[in-house]
């Protein structure tokens, strides 16, 4: 797999700070308001945060719009404005109280607000800029490297995968598909400490998205695997001696999942749990839906072996 520059590709934003080129939210000063704000805006929305490093109010107000506008998927856009540094726009804007929103449209303000908004408000302010500029947008740059990330990956295409998946996360930190993404690059080449590295570094607020609990549920399999490597043929041994050794079933699944030989892997864990569901606390059953989760939900070996495991559960 194409080796891939960590600090660069998922370098944490500082607070306050924004990503350079093209990004959903970035900052802009008075020399550049014309070209980011007006101009920008004959064909998007803009949404300009008017804030101050010492504001409070601030502080809460701006992630959550932030939060908002990538939710919004490209139909708009957010410039940052501090007033400390831009003093002769905020008085040309005549900004006398932050937080102070502006929405702009086709060159014109056309919406905006005074202080900090609840989240649900925030959301019906970017939705109403969303209608008067005719809905949303379609498929975002960033929305479309992820989708040919994901093809790649799915084809076993590791290197192309990981060099979009690493291009989004350079584009915007925070991405946490593109995080799951790239974690699973690592993981299918074999580099689990770079694997997690990379979850490691995605932001708490990230942590319980579908895709990023996913990847860290193949991350805990892959550990298992590794450490299970190997000794496939000593654990089918004591099977043979023993069909009854839950414990040797069980960790022979875990070697097979190592191995690749998942659909293998699947049949020990469901023949385990035929024999003794209640063997270690439902550990076939747990080991089962972790399998599932990480091969997505749609995954036809996903897809079988529930049908399989809800037939023994309900039998």
């Amino acid at each position: 797999m194409k080796d891939i520059d960590m600090d660069q590709v998922i370098g944490m934003t500082a607070p306050g700070t924004s990503q350079a080129g093209g990004d959903l939210v970035k900052d802009t000063n008075t020399e550049q308001f014309m070209a980011d704000v007006i101009d920008a805006s004959a064909q998007t929305p803009i949404i300009v945060d008017f804030w101050a490093p010492w504001c409070g109010p601030c502080k809460q107000l701006g992630p959550a719009l932030e939060k908002a506008v990538r939710e919004a998927k490209g139909a708009v856009h957010m410039v940052k404005v501090n007033i400390d540094e831009n003093q002769e726009l905020a008085a040309q804007m005549r900004i006398q109280s932050i937080p102070a929103v502006y929405a702009f449209y086709q060159g014109r303000p056309v919406d905006g607000f005074v202080g900090a908004l609840p989240e649900s408000q925030i959301k019906s302010f970017v939705q109403r800029l969303m209608q008067a500029a005719g809905g949303a947008a379609g498929p975002s740059p960033v929305e479309q490297a992820l989708e040919q990330a994901k093809a790649a990956l799915e084809a076993g295409d590791t290197g192309t995968a990981s060099a979009l998946f690493g291009q989004v996360l350079a584009h915007d930190s925070e991405n946490a598909p593109a995080a799951a993404g790239l974690t699973r690059c690592y993981l299918q080449a074999g580099d689990i400490e770079m694997a997690k590295q990379v979850l490691d570094r995605v932001p708490a607020d990230q942590a319980g998205n579908a895709d990023v609990q996913a990847a860290r549920t193949a991350l805990e399999l892959a550990e298992q695997a590794s450490a299970a490597s190997g000794a496939s043929a000593e654990l089918a041994e004591r099977l043979r001696q023993n069909s009854n050794d839950h414990q040797a079933r069980y960790d022979l699944a875990v070697a097979l999942y190592a191995q690749g030989e998942q659909e293998t892997a699947v049949d020990e864990l469901l023949e385990l749990f035929r024999r003794d569901r209640n063997w270690n606390d439902q550990a076939a059953r747990k080991q089962l839906v972790k399998l599932f989760e990480a091969l997505g939900p749609t995954d036809p070996l996903t897809l079988s072996a529930r049908r399989r495991l809800s037939s023994l559960m309900f039998s």
